[in-house]
């Protein structure tokens, strides 16, 4: 029983933290519903107001008009005993009794019934303030809202853009990554090769300018030049003459 308590236990807590949820997001439409029913039951309020004010008017007219008759009664009783008719007095007494008695009950009622007027008037008002100070403040959760919706997407966004841009960096620095490394393979390798070859000696030997290209101009050139230059004629090649055959 323990656990199946438990249980219960959670799956209450659960429904109501799911309920809550649901609640929180959509917080704001539940309350223009909540204005709207609180400005339902002020609408009814001032009906009731309006049928309550109704009545006084028309209790007040009762109330005047049975005192316009109390008065007549009253002048017909002081006449009656001003010329000594003491019966006709009483007879007219015995009307006037019961609409006093009337008077009374119906006065009472009439003023209950406008107190309870001006505290539904006092209610109705102070209802009115505050429905309009929670509009008022509606308005500013609603922008409130609005506003931090706003700033949400941007964020997103921005984030978006910067998890793009940190990829990007990343990619940009893998790709020099990958470039400098092979350029250096491919400087190693020149100087593995020009070690194991005559490449690095015949750099040493032009850099000491004792290396001449073959088949340069301007070196076959100078060395013609070179023996004039130096007050001496060319090299003359004398050609012998051939040998006579032998007769037989």
């Amino acid at each position: 029983m323990s656990m199946i308590k438990k249980l219960f236990t959670l799956f209450r807590g659960t429904a109501h933290e799911a309920g809550q949820t649901v609640i929180d997001a959509n917080a704001i439409k539940i309350l223009d519903q909540e204005m709207r029913d609180a400005g339902t039951q002020l609408a009814k309020s001032r009906d009731e107001l309006t049928k309550l004010m109704a009545q006084s008017k028309l209790a007040q007219g009762k109330l005047d008009a049975r005192a316009g008759k109390m008065a007549e009664l009253g002048r017909y009783i002081e006449g009656a005993l001003g010329k000594g008719n003491q019966a006709l007095a009483l007879d007219v007494a015995g009307k006037l009794a019961p609409l006093e008695t009337e008077q009374k009950t119906e006065a009472a009622a009439k003023e209950s019934l406008d107190r309870s007027i001006v505290t539904l008037k006092d209610t109705i008002k102070k209802t009115e303030l505050r429905l309009n100070g929670m509009r008022t403040q509606i308005d500013q959760v609603k922008a409130t809202e609005a506003v931090q919706r706003a700033q949400a997407a941007i964020a997103q966004r921005h984030a978006g853009t910067n998890s793009q841009m940190t990829s990007a960096l990343d990619s940009l620095a893998r790709i020099q990554s990958r470039q400098a490394e092979q350029a250096a393979r491919i400087e190693a390798a020149e100087e593995l090769e020009s070690e194991s070859g005559d490449g690095d000696l015949n750099k040493r030997l032009a850099a000491a300018g004792l290396l001449t290209k073959g088949g340069d101009a301007q070196a076959v050139l100078a060395r013609f030049t070179q023996p004039r230059q130096l007050g001496h004629d060319p090299v003359t090649v004398h050609v012998l003459p051939a040998p006579d055959r032998v007769q037989k």
